[in-house]
């Protein structure tokens, strides 16, 4: 079960899995306070303990991806002056990509969990004022973590990645898999996970 409404972690997931339900989480998405890779893992898991506890079973993948410029957190922009603002923040810099993912399997006797964490860099061209005006108009830019999607429009704007792209995109298949892998053995060897 994918705990996200985003249609970029649907679509990769489809990637790996035939069949998945898809139940998005409903929980404040602002980060703790701390690091913004620890925070994204520790909202990770809040969005899969939110599902869990409104009676999901199975197993269930939650992930939150947050931009990381500076330490500044770029979230999803409210407005069309608030995604330009970013735009121009990352043009001709880099920038980290965090995506956190947790792994729930839950069942009547307990839960066991996994989670990690994904980081890429991103290193935009510097962008003029006439392309983020164009991109931001564009309508793309709502709803994504740092107002860019990597994966459609802005794809011109990258001079480097370094990383995975299905991280910036929002799911690390890579780390997914490793998760499952651990959680497996986890369950294999009848250990519980500490409480979440």
């Amino acid at each position: 079960m994918l705990a996200s409404g985003s249609p970029q972690r649907r679509a990769l997931l489809s990637e790996r899995v035939d069949r998945f339900e898809v139940v998005a989480a409903d929980v404040d998405e602002t980060p703790p306070p701390g690091p913004l890779d620890e925070a994204v893992r520790r909202l990770a898991r809040r969005k899969a303990i939110a599902v869990a506890a409104r009676g999901a079973r199975g197993t269930l993948l939650a992930a939150d991806t947050v931009i990381d410029c500076d330490g500044l957190l770029l979230g999803k922009p409210e407005s069309a002056p608030d995604a330009t603002r970013m735009l121009e923040r990352l043009s001709g810099r880099a920038h980290r990509v965090h995506t956190g993912v947790a792994l729930l399997r839950v069942t009547p006797e307990r839960t066991t969990g996994v989670d990690g964490v994904a980081t890429s860099t991103v290193r935009f061209r510097k962008l003029t004022a006439g392309e983020i005006a164009a991109y931001v108009a564009s309508g793309e830019p709502f709803g994504k973590a740092g107002s860019y999607a990597i994966q459609g429009g802005a794809a011109p704007f990258v001079e480097r990645l370094d990383g995975d792209l299905d991280n910036v995109v929002g799911l690390p298949l890579r780390l997914v898999v490793a998760l499952a892998e651990a959680l497996a053995s986890r369950l294999a060897a009848g250990r519980a996970a500490p409480g979440p």
